[in-house]
């Protein structure tokens, strides 16, 4: 990358913040539409939830392309999960289960959202989690946006033995360090990870979000802020049948958004289509599906005015 490329300039500076929860002490980022002495916002918060390998910070691009009246009408939220960006475990752990994520989002909107139904979006797994919760806490979503949040393939009882045989072999490899991400000599070289897995990514955006991916460790090099313990398997099977019944729990209206690029057909090889992903949408009562132009599985880097004006309309209209 050409080091003299500048970095991104946000148009809409994040506030940080830590707030405890669960043992853990959960970053925050988050944009207010006026000072603390100002009339709080007229429309309830907006939480935004990234992906898996990915951090709060990964919004910017979408916040900054929201209208004026829209922002100035709400709070908006980014936090980073468990084990990603700057939130991290005050003591080594070597798994992540994915139902703390959920009991996190529950706790965490006590906290900063109490007694209010809040608009939800996320992204691949943060979309996944906001499905999964929604149905869980219905009355605590009042709009919801699903960023290529497909679920997983269906999953057969008789997998469960060779999925624990291998969840047990990957602990082994963790406590053994083979399974530790892989560490970039500088910034421009997280950048140019970061358009190698993505090149619709500008390399101005990409040198901005790779300082906020990724950290200098003591030694200098830049390590990605994010736990090696996630690459472990999850030993649970995914279990659609359960995934119906918390989708047809949901009570909030749901836009489903999906990039013009076909992610389940690259990742899965026919395993999982979205034929498959739309049958199960089914079952939420109120859904409606959109579909983002030129853009991969990080559509809101790749397009984040269509993002923006997608979320703007569907939050605001009266449903």
């Amino acid at each position: 990358m050409d080091s003299q490329i500048s970095s991104y300039i946000p148009q809409r500076p994040a506030q940080l913040r830590s707030v405890a929860l669960r043992c853990i002490d959960y970053h925050i980022r988050s944009w207010s539409p006026a000072s603390p002495s100002s009339p709080p916002p007229s429309q309830p918060p907006l939480l935004l939830l990234h992906g898996w390998m990915d951090v709060g910070a990964s919004w910017q691009f979408v916040v900054d392309a929201l209208s004026a009246d829209f922002a100035q009408q709400r709070c908006i939220i980014a936090p980073d999960w468990r084990g990603f960006g700057h939130t991290r475990p005050r003591t080594l752990v070597d798994g992540y289960h994915f139902v703390d994520y959920l009991a996190d989002l529950d706790q965490l909107l006590d906290q900063l959202a109490p007694g209010q139904a809040v608009d939800v979006v996320g992204h691949s797994m943060g979309g996944n989690v906001a499905m999964l919760y929604a149905g869980a806490r219905p009355q605590r979503v009042r709009r919801l946006v699903n960023l290529e949040g497909f679920g997983l393939p269906q999953t057969q009882p008789e997998q469960a033995p060779a999925r624990l045989g291998q969840w047990l072999d990957e602990i082994g490899r963790l406590q053994r360090g083979e399974l530790d991400l892989k560490a970039y000599a500088s910034a421009q070289e997280v950048a140019q990870r970061l358009i190698k897995t993505n090149p619709r990514l500008s390399a101005d955006k990409a040198l901005w979000l790779a300082q906020e991916w990724a950290a200098p460790d003591a030694a200098g090099r830049w390590r990605i802020l994010g736990d090696a313990a996630h690459k472990v398997v999850n030993p649970q099977l995914y279990r659609v049948e359960e995934a119906n019944a918390l989708y047809a729990a949901i009570r909030a209206p749901l836009l489903s958004v999906q990039a013009d690029g076909d992610s389940l057909a690259q990742w899965y090889q026919g395993r999982y289509s979205l034929e498959e992903y739309h049958q199960r949408l089914q079952q939420v009562r109120d859904c409606r599906v959109a579909v983002v132009q030129a853009a991969g599985h990080m559509l809101h880097h790749d397009q984040p005015q269509q993002v923006a004006r997608l979320i703007e309309e569907f939050v605001s209209a009266a449903l």
